[in-house]
């Protein structure tokens, strides 16, 4: 009789190189992900609303970067220690439903900032215009008191 299901046994060295590549990878990245939020906060300037609005999401999307990078690594780590083929199919199985429920979550959380940040600009904006006409209406009102005759 036949197996129909053989052992695919990957050899310890293979092993422990693929879990030594995992950590240098995780680690570069990291380093990475530190270096660019690091210039980002350096090279981020105006705190007005628009700016702050850009900030928050400039901020979400590298968190969710660095939420995604970390779900990776570990997945890679959990395929390097898989026993087999049935497992490792199970372990990606999970990982997808599991990035597929995140993915949905941050990008609620991600449209919820730009609604914010929207609603906070039309803010603004509408604060401006409110200015910018009382501006407009005043200086015509001088303009047509001072084109009025002396009496």
């Amino acid at each position: 009789m036949t197996d129909k299901n053989p052992k695919l046994e990957v050899p310890t060295e293979m092993r422990e190189f693929a879990e030594r590549s995992i950590d240098q990878a995780r680690k570069a990245m990291d380093g990475f992900v530190s270096a660019a939020m690091k210039a980002m906060d350096t090279f981020e300037g105006s705190t007005s609303t628009a700016g702050t609005s850009m900030k928050d999401m400039r901020h979400k999307t590298f968190s969710y970067a660095e939420q995604n990078l970390t779900a990776a690594f570990d997945h890679a780590q959990k395929l390097v220690k898989a026993k087999d083929p049935s497992e490792a199919m199970k372990l990606q199985a999970e990982f997808m439903q599991s990035q597929f429920a995140m993915m949905q979550k941050q990008m609620a959380e991600f449209g919820e900032v730009a609604k914010a940040g929207m609603t906070d600009a039309q803010k603004t904006m509408a604060e401006a215009s409110k200015t910018m006409t009382e501006n407009v209406t005043a200086a015509t009102k001088a303009a047509t008191d001072a084109a009025q005759p002396k009496k």
